[in-house]
């Protein structure tokens, strides 16, 4: 059934993208319900390393975390299911921190899933979601102080590296002078490592690649074979970015009557669907320039496939110190 419940910005940012020479698909369109489905279940496929790796960083320097920044508020970006927000607000809790979670996330069903287990958990915490997209709505987070914003998982990544600046200079208009910004930063590696994590054996990263042509049907009506697709996705090295893309594996249209759209694909035209940029330490440094925020702590784990950049607006206090698990 069509959810023809799209913005005037949303339906032209979609129709920008379409008629790129490459055509461009938002990500925001993965998560529909069953994206998100299908996201929790690569976040367990053996290939796909960012999740569990988060979790080793999050699980050894929570504590140290929480005693550095003393947040009473913890909100989060994009909090899918909230695993990783719960190591946090336990060691907040433990300490006498933490009496407020905010959880901002673009799909209803996985915030309300979230709320639902923070509370259960952690009762007396006053637990509230907020559904918005990070990339247009972060307004809705209202004024900070004793704040600790995140923004795990990677998803930074998901931004093309010119815009990544104003998102960070946005985040940092957010902040009081004691608020601190937590950001999980996936990093360089080994090309093969990124070319399975994309690409796993069971077939669940292609499932959720092409199931954002199921979301443009709901979403916009959009008149489609989904079958002429095929999932792709490669490291560029040059550019330090994963992309995935559909391919057309036969000549097919693409066509959006309610906003008067269509475009015949042959086979082998492709769609890019997202990027996921991996960053050096140096390289995200370079990122923060003029936006405000400055790197505090560098917390890694022993292969370093993983970062939790941790960012404050305080220039008094700057530091670049790595911490690695032991």
């Amino acid at each position: 059934m069509t959810d023809p419940t799209w913005t005037e910005s949303e339906a032209h940012d979609l129709l920008t993208g379409l008629a790129k020479p490459l055509p461009e698909l938002s990500a925001r369109y993965f998560y529909d319900d069953r994206g998100s489905e299908l996201f929790e279940q690569i976040t367990q496929q053996p290939e796909y390393y960012p999740t569990r790796t988060e979790l080793l960083v999050l699980q050894a320097y929570a504590a140290d975390l929480i005693e550095r920044t003393a947040p009473k508020v913890l909100a989060e970006l994009g909090s899918g299911v909230g695993k990783k927000i719960q190591l946090l607000i336990a060691a907040g809790r433990e300490r006498g921190l933490v009496d407020e979670l905010v959880m901002f996330d673009i799909n209803q069903m996985f915030l309300d899933a979230s709320v639902e287990a923070a509370e259960g958990t952690f009762p007396g915490l006053a637990a509230r979601g907020i559904v918005g997209d990070f990339g247009a709505d972060l307004e809705k987070l209202g004024p900070g102080g004793r704040r600790l914003l995140l923004f795990l998982a990677g998803t930074v990544g998901n931004l093309h590296p010119d815009a990544v600046g104003g998102f960070l200079g946005r985040i940092a208009d957010l902040m009081a002078p004691d608020d601190w910004f937590l950001l999980g930063v996936d990093q360089v590696k080994d090309p093969a490592v990124l070319h399975a994590a994309y690409n796993d054996a069971a077939g669940v990263t292609a499932a959720f690649n092409r199931n954002v042509l199921t979301s443009l049907s709901r979403r916009f009506g959009a008149v489609l074979d989904e079958g002429a697709w095929e999932h792709r996705a490669f490291y560029d090295e040059e550019n330090a970015w994963i992309e995935m893309r559909l391919r057309a594996t036969a000549d097919t249209t693409l066509a959006i009557p309610a906003l008067g759209f269509e475009r015949a694909f042959a086979a082998g035209d492709e769609m890019r669907t997202e990027l996921s940029c991996k960053y050096t330490q140096e390289s995200l440094k370079q990122r923060l320039d003029g936006t405000g925020l400055q790197l505090d702590g560098w917390y890694t784990d022993p292969n370093q496939l993983f970062a939790l950049a941790l960012l404050r607006r305080d220039p008094d206090e700057l530091g670049t110190v790595r911490m690695t698990v032991s």
